[in-house]
């Protein structure tokens, strides 16, 4: 088959994008108005068809979410980036533009997709494209050139944590559209099962943490193809990772990415079981289990390394009575215009069905154990679609088609669009009510739970005709969401039950997993609502956690603080010595780890996610003025060596106020200092306290000094002189003074 032809050209200069209009075109005289947010109902074109396969017709693009079937599936050759197509992970980009509207939503004109390609990337933007598209009809020249400025692209992912952006008469639209008509019948007794998906929130912080859906990238695969650097330890994300110098094995690599899967599955042994604890008896499967199984050229079989783990879970889900379901993702599409996408969709069901077999439950819960599947693009044409569907579908095998089930989806498929297909095909339909809310045929049918209540008979039979048990999908938009878009956004919780059947099996949809289930429990008092508690903030007592040793510190000499650690040190390495049981806390069994302990703690409200996790050590952050002022405060280490200073000062003034007074009138010249003497008066001026006197007299009670000093007799000691106070403390180079001067007079 011939390559496609580019029809992008990239110009680096200029700011704005000018497309030429093909000329099937060239007759409009004024691009149709937008299309109103509450407007569902999809237009015929007025002209001619339009060639949507990319394969016949140069100027289209496949849709932009219909590229692979995994998320790191790239083709041979090339290297797809859903980021630089312009696309959201999840979905599709819809970008307003004057001259028309996207052929994924399926409206009669629309111009050539290639103008996606000057959306700029998220992750890295570049500088404008200029466009053009030439007809390969030549016409007289008409310049129907229409400068644009791009815009943002604007994602649509229902779990993205910020609010959708809307302008301001897609948002007028939405408040203008009429309210939704609610039923208000309940499923009450309720009789059937409530489940989640893929991930416990509680088993997933816990210690070691339990989930499924550990994964890795391609890059990881080709690295651990090398032996470790020190093959006798286990491997380490710095210390010992794989030595890229010595010879690579794929079944090194390969071993790698199927011990990662092998993970998985263990831990959902131990969220089945912790599910049939707090009474919840239905879970979604994570795609991820086994990282790129249906890849083409990484991809691998589960069989035979997987089958004694898978049937280790099926055993368990038998004996529970649980119901297991999977949910491939939204890159695998049976309707896309594109020959690889569709191989990659039929390697990613065939890998989803492997799965659900290895489980070998029941018959009747291995009929229960499906597989569903949204219809995916528009592109451009329901019809041909839907054809491309019928044709794909016929190609697969009995064991995807005994699985296969088809949901009504947010996007571009209304349950009208899918019912009568599923009914011709006979494959079971799930009805999303949230889903329905926001995509459904305003001409048919109200938004709200309460018209399309006449359509279950309809729907039950699509599953009753394959004696599979029927599931329904609940979600709630966000309480601030407005228009179509922001109502994707699933709000963490739902309030309510949907006006199902009171025997169905019910997914939950919501951010909070077995949260949102513990929250219908407590709201309608559902079977197994006192199974559980509240847990309390930052506190786990169903975890072992790992002892701290306190670590051996060189004392310091001569230090009674060192010598006291260094007794508490020795005491501790003759705790370890003893035996963990005498300083650790109790054991907790491996089977009771993460299961709530015998409180049953593993509730948490709403909003406080963050009580599975420790408290967080907080650091303040200082003001800048406060940190001003701690620059002008002196440290400690300066505020000792100003006292020091402080006590040499003082001590300096006294001598020469001593001097001045042993000199008076007479110049009499004061002793020589001794070293004895200095030093006395060393030890004295470290803070001891002495009693002031009016005359100072000779001190007998230092050795040092008393030597020096012979006893005189009244009339020999000079008469006190009358001068200014001396300071308040006395030493004994005032007495030596005094004597001195008696020696002089003799």
């Amino acid at each position: 088959m011939a390559k496609r032809k580019s029809s992008s050209a990239v110009a680096h200069e200029k700011a704005l994008t000018t497309i030429l209009i093909p000329g099937p075109f060239d007759d409009i005289k004024q691009p149709p108005a937008k299309r109103r947010a509450s407007q569902r109902k999809v237009s015929q074109p007025n002209s001619a068809p339009v060639i949507t396969n990319p394969e016949e017709n140069a100027d289209v693009l496949d849709g932009p979410e219909a590229l692979r079937a995994s998320p790191d599936a790239d083709e041979p050759g090339e290297s797809v980036d859903v980021a630089k197509a312009g696309v959201d992970a999840n979905n599709q980009v819809k970008e307003e533009c004057d001259l028309g509207l996207s052929l994924e939503n399926g409206v009669g004109y629309a111009p050539p997709l290639s103008k996606l390609s000057e959306i700029e990337s998220p992750a890295r933007k570049r500088k404008t494209n200029v466009v053009q598209v030439q007809s390969k009809v030549k016409k007289p020249a008409v310049d129907t050139r229409v400068k644009t400025i791009p815009k943002e692209p604007q994602y649509l992912d229902p779990e993205a944590e910020g609010e959708e952006e809307a302008d301001e008469e897609e948002v007028q639209a939405a408040l203008s559209r009429p309210p939704p008509v609610n039923s208000d019948y309940l499923p009450l007794p309720w009789k059937g099962r409530l489940g989640y998906a893929c991930l416990c929130t509680y088993l997933r912080f816990s210690n070691p943490p339990v989930f499924s859906s550990r994964t890795c990238r391609i890059a990881s695969i080709l690295e651990n193809r090398h032996p470790l650097k020190n093959p006798n330890e286990p491997p380490h994300a710095t210390n010992n990772r794989p030595d890229r110098d010595q010879p690579a094995s794929i079944a090194r690599g390969q071993a790698y990415v199927e011990s990662l899967g092998l993970a998985n599955a263990r831990d959902v042994l131990k969220m089945l079981k912790w599910n049939d604890r707090y009474g919840i008896k239905f879970m979604r499967l994570s795609s991820e289990m086994f990282p790129f199984a249906s890849h083409e050229e990484y991809g691998y079989r589960l069989a035979p390394f997987a089958s004694e783990v898978l049937g280790e879970v099926g055993k368990l889900a038998a004996e529970l009575g649980h119901r297991l379901t999977t949910h491939p993702g939204q890159y695998t599409q049976l309707g896309s215009p594109r020959k690889p996408v569709i191989d990659n969709a039929m390697r990613d069901l065939e890998y989803h069905a492997e799965m659900l077999s290895l489980l070998k439950v029941p018959p009747q819960q291995d009929r229960d154990a499906v597989m569903i599947l949204h219809l995916g693009g528009v592109f451009g044409d329901k019809e041909a679609t839907l054809d491309r569907f019928r044709e794909n579908y016929a190609r697969l095998s009995q064991g995807i088609k005994d699985r296969l089930v088809l949901e009504n989806d947010d996007v571009s498929w209304s349950v009208h669009d899918l019912l009568p297909l599923c009914e011709e095909l006979n494959i079971p339909m799930v009805l999303d009510f949230h889903h329905h809310n926001i995509i459904f045929d305003a001409e048919q049918i109200r938004e709200g739970t309460k018209d399309i209540m006449e359509l279950y008979p309809r729907i039950l039979a699509t599953w009753k005709r394959k004696n599979i048990t029927p599931k329904m999908h609940y979600s709630e938009p966000t309480p601030a969401a407005i228009t179509g878009r922001q109502r994707r956004k699933h709000n963490p919780r739902v309030a309510t039950l949907p006006p199902c059947p009171p025997d169905m099996d019910l997914m939950i949809e919501a951010k909070d997993k077995e949260q949102a289930v513990f929250e219908l429990m407590r709201t309608f008092k559902l079977p197994g609502y006192d199974t559980f508690n509240d847990i309390l903030p930052h506190v786990r007592k169903d975890d072992n956690k790992p002892v701290k040793i306190p670590k051996k510190k060189t004392p310091r000499k001569n230090s009674k603080k060192a010598k006291e650690e260094d007794a508490d040190l020795r005491e501790a390495e003759e705790m370890i010595e003893a035996g963990p049981e005498e300083f650790v806390q109790e054991v907790i069994q491996e089977e009771e780890v993460g299961m709530g302990g015998p409180e049953r703690r593993v509730y948490w409200p709403p909003g406080m996610e963050d009580w599975l996790r420790p408290v967080k050590r907080v650091v303040k952050k200082k003001d800048p003025e406060d940190k001003d002022e701690d620059k002008d405060k002196p440290t400690p280490a300066q505020r000792r060596k100003a006292a020091v200073e402080a006590v040499k000062a003082a001590i300096k003034q006294q001598d020469e106020v001593q001097q001045d007074q042993s000199t008076g009138t007479n110049g009499a010249t004061p002793v020589k200092k001794t070293k004895a003497s200095t030093t006395a008066r060393g030890k004295k001026a470290a803070g001891t306290k002495k009693n002031a006197k009016s005359v100072p007299t000779p001190s007998v009670s230092d050795d040092e000094t008393s030597e020096a000093i012979p006893d005189l007799s009244e009339e020999e000691m000079p008469p006190p002189k009358t001068t200014k106070a001396a300071p308040a403390r006395k030493s004994a180079r005032a007495r030596k003074v005094s004597y001195a001067e008696v020696d002089e007079d003799e």
